[in-house]
Formats: C-alpha cells, sequence, structure tokens
C-alpha cells in the first residue's frame, strides 16, 4: 500500500507527459530491461513511474528499503551511479544492492530541482550485463534527468501560483464585502442620529439644547465626510478603482462655483476667488469633480495662509478643462511632494490636524478615473497650487 505522504510526488511525476517517453528512451539506449523513477528521501526509496520488462515486480508506490539501494549513498554525494558488470567491479562485485537484489549493470542519475533539493533518481537495472561504457549514455541521461527537475520546479510554481490567484481572489471578495459592509453598517446607523437631531431641533426651543443639538448634526455632518472618504478610498486602493460616471454637463461652471460658495460658508476666515471660463457642455461626473475641487479647497484653506486669497481657476486648454488651484503659506516640504497623493500623507506629515489625510489622494483617484492628472507644485513665492487636467470629450476606447 502506497505511503499517502508520497502521493503527491508520484502524482507530480506522472503529471510528467515525457516521463513514459524518457524511461522507454533509458531503456533503449542503455539496452537495460528496468527503468525508473524513485523518490528518495532521508527514510525512503519509493517508486514513481516505472517501466518493467523483466517482472522486478516495482510498481509506482512501491518501496524499496532504503538501505539496500544505492540511490542512498547517491542522496548523500549527489554522483551518478554506473556500472555494466557488478560481478567484474572492484567495488559493487562486493556492494550488498547488486548481491540483495541479483543485479549486474546499473546506473542511476541524481534529481536535483532548482533550489536545490534532492528529489530522488533516474535510474535502470538489468539483471545482465550491459555495456554503459559510451559516455554519451551518462550525459544523455543526465539531462533527461534535468527535464524531469525542470518539470517538477515548473508544476511548483504553477501550483504556487494558482494558489496564489485563488488567496487573491478571496482577497478581492474579502474586500467588496468589505466596501459593501462600511457603506451599509456605517451610513445607517449615522443618517439616523441626523434624523433624530433634526427632530430634536424641530422640537426644542431651549438654547442650551439647540447648541447640543448643532453640534451633533455638525459632527455627524463631519462623520459622513470622513465615511465617504473611507469608502473611496477602500474603492481605489481595495476595490476596481473609484467608479464615475462620465455625462454631458451643461453647466460645470455652476457646479464649481457652488463648491466655491459653500467652502466660503464652512471657512469664513478664508477667502477665495474665482476665475471660471468653461464651455457649455463638457463629459464629466459632475458630483466626482465637485469632491475633487472641495477636497482641495478644504486643503487649501486647512492648510493656506488667510492673509492671501486662495485663487480658483478653470478654463479649456486643448481639448482638456484645467482646473487650478492657489494658495499661499508655509510650502509643502520638497520631501512629501512625490507621496502628497498617498493616502494618510498629510496626516502623517500634521498629527495635529484632523481628518485621516485621504481628501488629496481621492482627488487623485477622481482625476485619474476621468483618464485625467492631478499635480502640484509648491514654493515660498508662488504659493502652492494644485492643477487637475481631464479631457472634456469622451473618446471611443482603443
Amino acid at each position: 500500500m502506497t505511503d499517502p505522504a508520497f502521493t503527491p510526488d508520484i502524482e507530480a511525476i506522472n503529471r510528467i507527459d515525457a516521463v513514459p517517453v524518457i524511461l522507454s528512451m533509458v531503456k533503449h539506449l542503455t539496452g537495460m530491461r528496468f527503468a525508473a523513477v524513485a523518490r528518495v528521501t532521508e527514510r525512503n526509496w519509493v517508486a514513481c513511474a516505472v517501466d518493467d520488462s523483466i517482472d522486478f515486480g516495482l510498481l509506482p508506490g512501491g518501496e524499496l528499503v532504503l538501505e539496500s539501494t544505492i540511490c542512498h549513498e547517491i542522496r548523500q554525494h549527489q554522483q551518478p551511479v554506473i556500472f555494466g558488470h557488478a560481478s567484474a567491479h572492484p567495488i559493487f562485485s562486493v556492494h550488498h544492492t547488486p548481491k540483495t537484489y541479483g543485479l549486474e549493470s546499473y546506473i542511476s542519475i541524481p534529481i536535483i530541482q532548482a533550489n536545490g533539493d534532492f528529489f530522488g533518481t533516474l535510474c535502470a537495472i538489468d539483471s545482465v550485463p550491459a555495456n554503459l561504457d559510451e559516455p554519451a549514455i551518462a550525459k544523455t541521461l543526465t539531462l533527461f534527468a534535468q527535464l524531469i527537475a525542470m518539470s517538477l520546479d515548473t508544476q511548483s510554481r504553477l501550483e504556487a501560483t494558482t494558489v496564489e490567484l485563488s488567496n487573491a481572489n478571496e482577497l478581492g471578495r474579502l474586500r467588496e464585502q468589505f466596501i459593501a459592509v462600511l457603506g451599509h453598517d456605517l451610513r445607517t446607523p449615522l443618517s439616523a442620529v441626523r434624523m433624530s437631531a433634526d427632530l430634536l431641533h424641530s422640537k426644542t426651543e431651549d438654547k442650551r439644547s439647540l447648541n447640543l443639538i448643532a453640534a451633533i448634526r455638525n459632527s455627524s455632518v463631519r462623520m459622513g465626510v470622513l465615511i465617504e472618504n473611507i469608502l473611496d478610498f477602500a474603492r481605489g486602493r481595495l476595490g476596481s478603482g473609484i467608479p464615475v460616471q462620465r455625462k454631458f454637463v451643461q453647466d460645470l461652471e455652476q457646479v464649481l462655483q457652488l463648491n466655491v460658495a459653500e467652502a466660503q460658508a464652512a471657512y469664513p476666515q478664508a477667502t477665495f476667488v474665482h476665475d471660471l471660463d468653461l464651455p457649455m457642455g463638457v463629459y464629466c461626473d459632475a458630483l466626482r469633480i465637485s469632491q475633487l475641487l472641495s477636497n482641495l479647497l478644504s486643503n487649501a484653506a486647512t492648510h493656506g495662509s488667510n492673509s492671501t486669497p486662495i485663487v480658483l481657476k478653470a478654463f479649456a486648454e486643448h481639448d482638456e478643462i484645467v482646473i487650478t488651484l492657489t494658495n499661499h503659506g508655509t510650502p509643502i516640504p520638497a520631501q512629501l511632494l512625490p507621496r502628497l497623493f498617498e493616502p494618510f500623507t498629510r496626516a502623517e506629515a500634521e498629527q495635529s490636524r484632523e481628518g485621516l489625510g485621504l481628501g488629496l489622494y481621492i482627488a487623485a483617484q477622481i482625476a485619474k478615473a476621468h483618464n485625467g492628472t492631478l499635480h502640484v507644485t509648491s514654493d515660498a513665492e508662488a504659493g502652492t497650487c494644485f492643477t487637475a487636467r481631464f479631457p472634456a470629450r469622451l473618446h471611443p476606447s482603443p
């Protein structure tokens, strides 16, 4: 009965289509009537494939006592062993293996995998002498052994890749579930909080209570922004990217103006100036472009100086829409610029700031989803300028 521990090795050899041909060629080249591929370990000698014309009685899965074989020695020195006439050989005439199995001719080539692991041997035996002095025989069988080793290595890599692909698919499924759960399980209770706050506000006249309700509402709004940022981060980093639906937007300029008005209300200490000159009819996801600009405006108001205005410009250039936002203040450190659009970068750089540091990452992902780009320059004289570009028209896929 085959030891289950060696079933994978036997199956691996059987999956190599060339093995039966190799064993047949070994017999043909050597004139010997038994050839096999053996798995040889510290304790076991197991036949993985056999071509037997002398009724040696060994089948795939069959074992020999390891110490009774020469392969036990080959495993240690990892060199071929060849003799064509054991009874006339100075060493093997007294060796226990030929005597035990009644062998006169023997050849065994080690099978060594790319990582240096010793798998076993490609061997041939016979009870009659054979002419094995021709150097081409040893060279050919060595090539056969190398071919088997390479095939085993290929199988191992394929199996590892299959496992990685399966794990990646499972991970992708879990990511999508995570995004769905995150969206549902966080949004639902937050909506309840907002609705409860609105209901309390409509039924309360006490000034102190109204202030507390206002704080709850403001906190829930901030929480909602954080949740949306986390969701977009999950989609962009863990899922298939931030989704956009590019449609024909008649007046993108008005959308950007509303963004500026909202930013001015949210940051009354800042001064916003805009110069918008956009054509009528742009293909984009207006909500996502609005989100991109909101993130840039919030970033500028948070990190820029209140003594100079934040300047927004939007215009068409060579069939592209260009949106620039410039603010002054402390320049962004040069070492931070290459990583600025990576998630959590600003949060790491300025621990005292609120938020997760996802705003610029999400803005860059929105630009990318529009087949566009988002770049930044920053110095003390010109200030910090973010420039977003994306095609104004839809183009057919190649």
